[in-house]
């Protein structure tokens, strides 16, 4: 008789220790920032051995989110707390009621936006990548630096420091996608 081959749940060299057991004790809910969008890493991928990470993001009313984007590594599962998400994934918009999910497989242009009046908020879990380290460098230094200086995106400084955070994450941006979006579903930039 044969038997089927092990089911094996986990990749990588067997000698890799297991990740230490942690709790995340609960805290008051995000809130949206400065551009009506904030974000805040609740498990850094370095907690779980490279396996995952995950954020919190607050996206306030009618607010758009990134220009449609697609990554060449990582794979997105989010999971939305309040509120209701629209989502992208290639020309297919989805949306995304509290206590639902959405899967954003890499490779596939996407973004997301809040059509609503009220608050979004929703927990992204990211796998096959750190990628919790790339919003922290954007929305907690690169975005703080350009509003203290009074810069904008363009300017060769900031331009150069989102170029590198793109290539080093894998990150491919169709920015001329953005505006049509905001102007047929009336949505702050």
């Amino acid at each position: 008789m044969l038997s089927a081959p092990p089911t094996v749940w986990a990749s990588g060299p067997e000698t890799d220790p297991p990740a230490a057991p942690f709790y995340i004790a609960p805290r008051a809910p995000l809130a949206a920032g400065p551009g009506n969008v904030d974000v805040r890493t609740l498990v850094h991928a370095v907690q779980t051995n490279g396996q995952f990470s995950n954020v919190e993001v607050a996206v306030g009313p009618k607010q758009m989110g990134p220009a449609p984007h697609l990554h060449h590594h990582l794979d997105e599962l989010m999971y939305v707390v309040e509120g209701t998400a629209t989502v992208m994934i290639g020309t297919e918009i989805y949306e995304v009621q509290a206590g639902g999910w959405n899967f954003r497989p890499r490779g596939v242009p996407h973004t997301f936006w809040n059509a609503t009046n009220g608050t979004l908020r929703f927990i992204d879990c990211f796998f096959n990548q750190n990628f919790e380290e790339y919003l922290d460098e954007l929305f907690h230094r690169i975005i703080p630096d350009m509003l203290r200086k009074k810069l904008t995106p363009a300017a060769p400084e900031i331009a150069a420091r989102l170029t590198a955070l793109d290539e080093k994450f894998g990150v491919k941006w169709f920015p001329e996608q953005r505006q049509h979006l905001v102007d047929k579903y009336g949505l702050k930039a």
